[in-house]
């Protein structure tokens, strides 16, 4: 059984190629390894869209077109809307009830996010909470993985505390520790004693290597027949200290991701109108890159430059191979090109990077409901087992009355 990676996208906008360079490329690797579940976070973009809500709705089907342009299989990967499951919000008030109000305030992108969005209202308990329905996302699917660049890597562990905190208050049943003694005994005595030291020296230091070696006894135990799922569970849970693991802490899927700047050399990005879109029209394309600027000490054609000041030469390192790359940097730092000669490398790639793109898209730009049956299938798959999981969350907090 393949392990589960979610992932999502807020609908603000278009897409562009900062979006396919930074996350969709993964995408597309990750769902020939991983059992995908890639959804529309509609919600979250109205945390900070609520006053304009139309852009959200324009952009939902055409970011899924978008996304299946770039790559992502629909057969492999299953694609949802996150506002199609109330089973998301519930999770985000079951946790709400013992997430510490603190945990909330200290995350760096809430300040952060606050004083670079100072046009919009953002004093709302629906942005404060972003990062607790970001956990739910997570969660409702017990996903193993977050794809996630180097600098994104905190945001999964808010979701990694809120799991061991619902784990600990709810994870444990009135005979818990009697339960823990009868499924050491199924173990058999050496199991039982390894897995005892293995939870008394992670109790001791945390290192994850020793949870490992214990986690794999009882998974042994499990796949031989010894003791059944909820069992194995019960004893993931007490090795870690903790109680039955209802929900799965999610591990850090560290990405290799291409960073592609604006055309201004700053970050991409639609409002700031430095962006190419996914699907953006040759001519426009042309027109954009031959227009970049670049070294700004490189007046004239016979001035000499440094490719390290240009915003194009940031694009030839994700666009063009070696010999490209050293051709452009020579020219540049012997005048031996002109810019407009520097920038046409880049314009090719583009173009032919977008070509497949416009053609997968044209089928379902052509044929919509084709996207929105899509959409609706793969929001039933993810349905299957948001419920399932929102069966045990009541189960554990006894809202199973």
């Amino acid at each position: 059984m393949r392990q589960r990676v979610l992932s999502g996208m807020r609908p603000t906008g278009a897409l562009h190629l900062g979006h396919y360079h930074g996350a969709l490329k993964n995408w597309v690797k990750l769902q020939q390894d991983y059992d995908c579940f890639y959804f529309v976070a509609d919600w979250h973009a109205l945390t900070t869209h609520y006053e304009d809500r139309s852009i959200i709705e324009k952009t939902v089907y055409d970011m899924v077109i978008d996304w299946i342009a770039a790559g992502v299989d629909p057969e492999r990967a299953t694609i949802f809307i996150q506002s199609r499951l109330p089973e998301h919000a519930e999770l985000f008030t079951l946790l709400a009830m013992g997430t510490p109000l603190s945990w909330l305030e200290r995350m760096p992108t809430y300040k952060d996010q606050i004083e670079k969005l100072k046009d919009k209202d953002l004093a709302t308990y629906g942005f404060l909470g972003y990062p607790l329905l970001q956990a739910a996302d997570i969660l409702i699917y017990k996903a193993a993985f977050v794809p996630v660049g180097e600098d994104q890597a905190p945001h999964v562990e808010i979701t990694r505390e809120v799991a061991r905190r619902f784990n600990h208050l709810y994870g444990r049943a009135f005979d818990h520790d009697q339960q823990v003694a009868d499924a050491l005994v199924r173990l058999g005595k050496d199991d039982a004693r390894y897995v005892e030291k293995q939870r008394k020296a992670y109790g001791q230091d945390g290192a994850p290597e020793v949870l490992a070696r214990g986690e794999s006894v009882v998974r042994k135990a499990q796949a031989a027949g010894a003791i059944d799922s909820d069992t194995a569970e019960l004893l993931l849970g007490h090795l870690k200290g903790a109680g039955k693991s209802v929900l799965t802490e999610p591990g850090v899927l560290l990405t290799e991701t291409s960073k592609l700047p604006g055309l201004d050399g700053d970050k991409m990005s639609k409002s700031r109108g430095n962006a190419i879109d996914m699907r953006e029209e040759p001519a426009m394309v042309t027109q954009k890159v031959r227009r970049m600027p670049t070294d700004p000490q490189r007046v004239r054609r016979t001035d000499i430059g440094d490719p390290d000041r240009c915003p194009v030469w940031k694009f030839h390192q994700v666009y063009s191979d070696e010999p490209t790359r050293e051709w452009a940097a020579h020219g540049c730092r012997t005048a031996g090109i002109g810019c407009l000669d520097c920038k046409q490398p880049v314009i090719d790639a583009i173009l032919k990077e977008q070509q497949p793109w416009r053609e997968r898209a044209e089928a379902y730009l052509t044929n919509p409901k084709q996207v929105h049956w899509i959409v609706e299938m793969g929001t039933e798959r993810a349905r299957t087992v948001a419920r399932q999981t929102m069966k045990d969350v009541r189960e554990a907090m006894g809202l199973n009355y």
